[in-house]
């Protein structure tokens, strides 16, 4: 039980946290369901950072909710789909909590998976989105069921676009989100994806 209300118990394979991903600069942590738990309902509880090989300084999701607005009742519903949620972006050198990514939910009918991810202002423009999409990326086309990459941005953002751009994604349409207006869609197979970065 969580001090926010009830959910369905995690199984205990439910509450492990999925192995981490190395870039060159960066390792990006999953969070299990217990500690997403409690960053959800107790975000200023520093306690799940104790015995980790990290800090978050930066208050990465403490102060903002970012992904765990969508991504806890998600949990809370169904726990077992917490392996493609949210990891946190550690930078290597300095072991700081830079950002964090997340899917937006397991692969849908289509095998399509729709990620996300923020950087900490102090440390934009360091290339660590490229760095943690090709991670994440990475990891996704190999896990079952995954068929198509998707990543949705305003086109005014004109980092967001050159990163997705880089990739080599195809502009497929455009799409309205009731919170961010306007955002331009960008795919690639999941077989592509493997065959141009794996």
């Amino acid at each position: 039980m969580c001090q926010g209300g009830s959910y369905a118990e995690p199984m205990p394979q439910d509450n492990v946290s999925e192995a981490m991903i190395a870039t060159p600069r960066l390792e990006l942590h999953h969070i299990n369901v217990d500690d997403l738990m409690s960053l959800s309902d107790t975000p200023d509880d520093v306690s799940i950072y104790e015995g980790e090989p990290y800090t978050n300084p930066h208050r990465i999701l403490m102060d903002e909710s970012g992904p765990l607005r969508w991504r806890v009742p998600q949990v809370k519903s169904d726990p077992s789909v917490n392996k493609w949620f949210v990891r946190w972006m550690v930078e290597k050198e300095t072991r700081e909590i830079v950002g964090s990514s997340s899917f937006h939910g397991p692969p849908d009918e289509q095998g399509m998976m729709e990620i996300g991810l923020g950087v900490h202002t102090d440390f934009q423009r360091r290339g660590y989105a490229t760095e943690a999409l090709t991670g994440m990326w990475s990891w996704v086309v190999d896990q079952p069921g995954v068929e198509l990459l998707r990543y949705t941005v305003d086109p005014n953002n004109e980092a967001s676009v050159a990163v997705i751009k880089k990739f080599g994604f195809e502009r497929v349409g455009q799409q309205i989100d009731p919170e961010d207006g306007p955002e331009d869609i960008y795919e690639m197979s999941a077989n592509e994806f493997r065959r141009r970065f794996n």
